[in-house]
């Protein structure tokens, strides 16, 4: 994994685009440049079976096609039947050793919130770290309150080699904020899944993300 590849990291499932087309708002990001993406299908009205495997396939399939990572978030088995590009998971999810042995060489990624998190995953050689939430954000139920920076920056000073991606709230406009403290990239969902003009804010993240 290359850290550029973090840079701007979408994260999305149907319950983030409301009347929208899922396929249709991954494309309009895939052509604006975003540089992975998640697929995060969770919450209320959230797809199930069958339903669920297909439009993960399919995203996958888009993703493909620009030249995109594409990253399952906390499904194991589906992660492997799609011989997806890597794996995303949240403390509740399972021992993080356990899952890297389960995974192989496919990149995992692991939400932390404490330094001794941070430390468990480094040590199960995670390939990168999710932080936050930074600011506040409505895009995950029951969201615990904004963290700030003081974890990101102490995360990259413990941790020089391990990627950080900074998530919730974030926006073109205070993306800033954690990339100054450490971040390698920012993690985006309804800044992207509800922007009427998705190619100028990936592009205005670009300008922030490349400083």
């Amino acid at each position: 994994m290359k850290h550029e590849q973090l840079q701007i990291y979408f994260v999305m499932g149907s319950v983030n685009v409301k009347e929208s087309n899922l396929l249709n708002v991954l494309e309009d990001a895939l052509k604006g440049g975003i540089t992975m993406f998640q697929f995060r299908e969770k919450g209320r009205g959230a797809k199930k079976g069958a339903e669920y495997e297909s439009l993960a396939r399919e995203c996958q399939r888009l993703c493909q096609r620009y030249g995109v990572p594409f990253i399952v978030n906390d499904d194991v088995e589906l992660a492997l039947k799609l011989d997806t590009d890597g794996l995303h998971i949240g403390q509740e999810d399972g021992r993080v050793e356990k899952i890297r042995e389960r995974i192989g060489s496919r990149w995992l990624g692991v939400s932390v919130h404490s330094r001794d998190e941070a430390e468990i995953a480094y040590h199960a050689k995670a390939d990168y770290v999710g932080i936050g939430p930074v600011f506040g954000t409505q895009s995950k139920e029951n969201a615990p309150p904004p963290a700030g920076t003081a974890l990101i920056a102490e995360t990259k000073v413990l941790f020089p080699d391990l990627p950080i991606v900074a998530i919730g709230g974030i926006t073109a406009s205070n993306a800033y904020i954690p990339l100054k403290a450490g971040a390698d990239g920012v993690a985006v969902i309804s800044a992207l899944c509800e922007s009427d003009n998705r190619k100028e804010h990936i592009s205005k993240l670009k300008e922030i993300v490349i400083l």
